[in-house]
């Protein structure tokens, strides 16, 4: 049985919704999910040689999924990206519409609700090992996709060098981030994992 998201217990600290809130709470994080993920694709520096942008949306991927659960984490990106393809200006640098999950970063942004799955089953139990795995396999799900997207064009070569390479350093340092966010989150609301 798995324990109650950070979300769930931010909610009710006994881990149950109220019977009232429960259809108040689910919509409430999807909306508050995609929020997160959209704000943080805003912070976004282009990368020379690399069709792909820098942003802050692979941490904030792992911290909804992570923090928000599995299935509202997912929910979240889901909603996140059909906003996006509706004309939301979500996407990196304010960006919308179809052409961007057509386009080169297709496969980051379709990674996205897998990644918050992952962080949401791995990171529900709370200690640290367990979220830094989370984190780490969250990150390598959202490099996956965008590496599978660009080598269809590229080849696996070519899309790996400017992909992936160009991003291991600061995803390395999300994924630490995002473990100790996750990690610390769980451990205020499960003092005894």
């Amino acid at each position: 049985m798995s324990r109650p998201s950070f979300w769930t217990r931010w909610a009710s600290p006994d881990g149950t919704l109220p019977a009232g809130t429960r259809a108040f709470a689910w919509p409430l994080s999807l909306v508050l999910g995609a929020l997160i993920v959209a704000v943080s694709a805003q912070v976004a520096l282009p990368v020379p040689f690399s069709p792909v942008p820098m942003t802050l949306q692979g941490l904030a991927v792992i911290a909804v999924g992570g923090l928000f659960g599995a299935a509202a984490g997912t929910g979240a990106l889901v909603l996140y990206l059909v906003a996006g393809v509706l004309g939301a200006p979500v996407f990196s640098m304010g960006s919308s519409g179809l052409v961007r999950l057509l386009g080169p970063t297709g496969g980051y942004l379709l990674a996205f609700p897998v990644a918050a799955l992952v962080a949401g089953k791995l990171g529900e139990r709370g200690n640290l090992l367990r979220s830094l795995g989370a984190s780490l396999l969250a990150m390598v799900v959202i490099h996956l996709g965008g590496w599978a997207w660009l080598a269809a064009g590229l080849g696996g070569a070519q899309a790996a060098t400017v992909g992936v390479a160009p991003f291991v350093v600061q995803d390395s340092l999300k994924v630490l981030l995002g473990a100790v966010v996750l990690w610390r989150a769980q451990h205020a609301f499960h003092p005894n994992t």
